[in-house]
């Protein structure tokens, strides 16, 4: 990596994709429209928006991009006229779109000359959460791409989006970081201690961005803490417990996906125990090892199975606007109770 520009430098983990992106600007090869996938806070964005600055650098060639001029300065504050960040609008329920006004606005966007960048790029956040409409107006840029400009598409899976989506980008698929890598990260660039390094790498599951994040943010443990506490009063509970606990819940329907994230690891670190899948020190909730252990020895590893199952289907329900509180019901009566 020491002989890329110091830009391509920051991203950990990805040499592969660096070098591909890198060497298609090198040898001018850049695709009209490329497709980033892999898991949230894996550094799609970050590899993105990091093209976005060796496009359009100002730096000498060999140094772009160098993170200092004033294009890459704008770029990676969002603040570029010739570069258009599209997220997903969030409900209140916390579903993400892209809905079509974004896109019919960007097409409009990109049909005009660059103020001043060699390319007018998009950047579109989480294209996997485009609703139908929007996805086929996006379509028809995709086959007539306006003269220089470079579209970049992040998804956490490719197979969400249309085939024709897909057939048109160039994919690029990231994949989670090694955990050591992200706990030797973690102590060398960000100053992290030992021990708070090494949980955050196996908390991470291989996404060095939510690592970082949670290092500087210590209210997202917290966050954590809260809501394993929230799943140990429910497996202490009895039903009719459970089913105030899940009324209670659902009122504040924003925090339930995080909420059920946090509780589908820790079910899915039991199951990996419960069938000899890993090692102590190779799962993620490390910090609930003794606990973990204790219960895949005493429940059926079936019952496991079914609460890492039904925990995956209430995720998916609430993306489906499905009724919180049944939702959260339907999992409570799944969980089996700890003695």
């Amino acid at each position: 990596m020491t002989s890329l520009a110091p830009g391509w430098q920051q991203i950990v983990g990805h040499e592969w994709a660096v070098r591909l992106l890198s060497n298609a600007i090198a040898h001018d090869r850049a695709g009209h429209a490329y497709l980033i996938t892999g898991p949230d806070h894996v550094g799609k964005m970050t590899l993105a928006r990091t093209f976005a600055q060796a496009l359009n650098c100002t730096a000498a060639p060999e140094a772009r991009p160098c993170g200092q001029c004033r294009a890459c300065g704008l770029i990676a504050a969002d603040k570029h006229p010739d570069v258009r960040a599209i997220t997903p609008d969030v409900s209140e329920r916390g579903a993400q779109s892209i809905k079509i006004e974004s896109i019919r606005r960007l097409q409009q966007d990109l049909s005009l000359t660059a103020y001043e960048a060699r390319y007018k790029v998009a950047l579109l956040r989480r294209f996997d959460t485009a609703n139908p409409n929007a996805a086929n107006a996006f379509l028809k840029t995709l086959e007539e791409p306006p003269n220089n400009v470079i579209l970049l598409l992040t998804a956490n899976d490719a197979d969400t989006l249309l085939p024709t989506i897909n057939s048109r980008c160039r994919t690029v698929g990231l994949r989670p970081i090694p955990t050591a890598l992200i706990e030797e990260t973690l102590m060398t660039h960000h100053h992290a201690k030992p021990a708070e390094a090494n949980l955050l790498a196996h908390l991470a599951d291989g996404r060095l961005g939510w690592a970082i994040r949670a290092h500087r943010e210590p209210a997202l443990l917290q966050e954590r803490q809260t809501q394993l506490e929230a799943l140990h009063k429910v497996l202490g509970g009895t039903v009719v417990a459970r089913f105030a606990q899940a009324e209670a819940l659902a009122r504040k329907a924003d925090a339930l996906p995080p909420l059920l994230r946090t509780w589908l690891s820790w079910w899915r670190d039991l199951a990996l125990l419960a069938y000899g899948r890993r090692t102590a020190d190779s799962i993620s909730n490390i910090d609930e090892v003794e606990l973990l252990y204790e219960l895949a020895g005493q429940w059926p590893r079936g019952g496991v199975l079914a609460a890492l199952r039904q925990t995956e289907a209430a995720l998916r329900q609430l993306r489906q606007n499905a009724n919180a509180r049944l939702v959260l019901e339907n999992v409570m009566l799944t969980y089996p109770r700890r003695a």
